[in-house]
């Protein structure tokens, strides 16, 4: 089975709050971008968004450029249907793909999130590939922000290996094309009564 169906699989299957991900806000990106004060056209894209809540409480603060990336069209589909649902007006562009590959317009994004995909990047080559799309893409000034499993949390994710990182490794990823501005770590409570160690950076674009 290939990632794209593994992930069209999840989302067909089971229900937005019964994967162990699952947070109705994403409460310390908030807080990270929250003190930004990024302008509210400032153009965003949230990677391996799935179904998350991130771009509701974005749309919420205002902001108007939005973009949301995911493997799977059954997690963006949700996104839409739920937005769609709502009363406000929006500009949520749904970008399906493999991000490492996927055609986005150069030094264009404000800010860059990733809670979900690059951890699951096991392989040099594949980070390596993930890290010149995001120097292309992000702006000069523009920050990334990226959550992974922290090197306590677990070894696995929805039966696939990850890649565990503590705030110097991670950052040292990205150090050729962004400097470090902050990290935090997250007890993340999954919806089945477990923990799970998240290590955040935030990171400003050369």
């Amino acid at each position: 089975m290939s990632n794209e169906q593994h992930w069209q699989q999840v989302y067909t299957t089971k229900a937005i709050d019964a994967v162990s991900w699952y947070r109705p806000h994403l409460d310390r990106s908030l807080a990270f971008i929250d003190a930004l004060g990024l302008d509210h056209d400032a153009p965003i894209i949230d990677i391996g968004a799935g179904a998350s809540t991130l771009v509701d409480d974005l749309l919420a603060r205002g902001f108007r450029d939005l973009a949301v990336n995911d493997l799977a069209e059954a997690a963006l589909a949700q996104v839409r249907a739920r937005l769609a649902a709502s009363t406000t007006e929006t500009r949520v562009h749904c970008r399906v793909g493999d991000i490492t590959t996927l055609d986005l317009p150069a030094a264009h994004y404000a800010l860059w999130h990733d809670r979900a995909v690059f951890h699951f990047l096991t392989e040099a080559a594949q980070r390596d590939a993930y890290v010149a799309q995001a120097a292309r893409a992000v702006r000069h000034g523009g920050h990334l922000m990226i959550a992974t499993f922290a090197a306590d949390g677990p070894e696995r994710c929805s039966g696939l290996p990850v890649q565990r990182y503590d705030a110097d490794t991670l950052a040292a990823v990205f150090a050729p094309h962004f400097e470090r501005l902050n990290d935090a770590r997250e007890q993340h409570p999954t919806p089945f009564g477990t923990t799970q160690s998240f290590q955040y950076v935030l990171l400003r674009r050369h």
